[in-house]
């Protein structure tokens, strides 16, 4: 599956690349950021709880017809899940909780169908790249990161499957909502994948 889907991203990437070139006056070039809400699925997890985080980046949009497009991203993406707090002899002694932090670079490359004017559906695949991975069991000061690449052996690619509803006003600005799931194992010989809702808004220039 994740060769099907990489195999895909590139075929894509290509048709998108050649279609930005030929259609260059027509591109959306813009930014974007927002609220992830992050946890992790499989059967060695049980549902752990949300981490709140954040994500920003850049967004190309490339039409084909008035009603579907192509859109390529490059996001910042902050990931991982919330932990249960285990306090052995006081050691992690405090009400915050544990926060595994797994960032990546996100690149979805997403078919987008325009419902209305304004109002679209996209979907399609995503590839991540592991930028940052500890534990935190102080998220709400700068200090208690611990790495965990040596414990847990995060994975450095992730890739999913990303799927959302946008919409779009005259002036440039949109606001999105997606859903990401990961069909690669993030951690090493663990069945544990992404799962994660991205609430944002953003601005086209042209």
């Amino acid at each position: 599956m994740k060769k099907l889907v990489l195999t895909a991203i590139v075929a894509a990437a290509g048709i998108f690349g050649a279609q930005a070139q030929a259609n260059s006056d027509l591109v959306k070039l813009g930014v974007k950021g927002g609220v992830n809400l992050a946890t992790v699925t499989g059967d060695d997890f049980d549902s752990p709880d949300s981490r709140t985080s954040f994500n920003a980046g850049f967004v190309a949009e490339v039409p084909f017809s008035e009603r579907f497009s192509v859109q390529g991203e490059v996001l910042y993406s902050g990931q991982g899940f919330d932990a249960v707090r285990v306090d052995q002899d006081n050691f992690l002694d405090n009400d915050e909780n544990i926060e595994v932090q797994l960032d990546y670079i996100q690149i979805p490359l997403l078919a987008k169908i325009y419902l209305v004017e304004g109002l679209s559906v996209s979907a399609g695949p995503q590839i991540g790249f592991l930028v940052n991975d500890e534990i935190d069991y102080k998220p709400n000061s700068d200090s208690g990161d611990i790495d965990i690449d040596g414990a847990l052996e995060p994975e450095d690619i992730d890739i999913s499957l990303a799927a959302g509803l946008e919409y779009a006003f005259d002036n440039g600005f949109f606001i999105s909502g997606r859903y990401n799931y990961g069909f690669s194992e993030i951690i090493k010989d663990v069945d544990v994948h992404n799962s994660v809702l991205q609430f944002g808004i953003g601005y086209t220039f042209k």
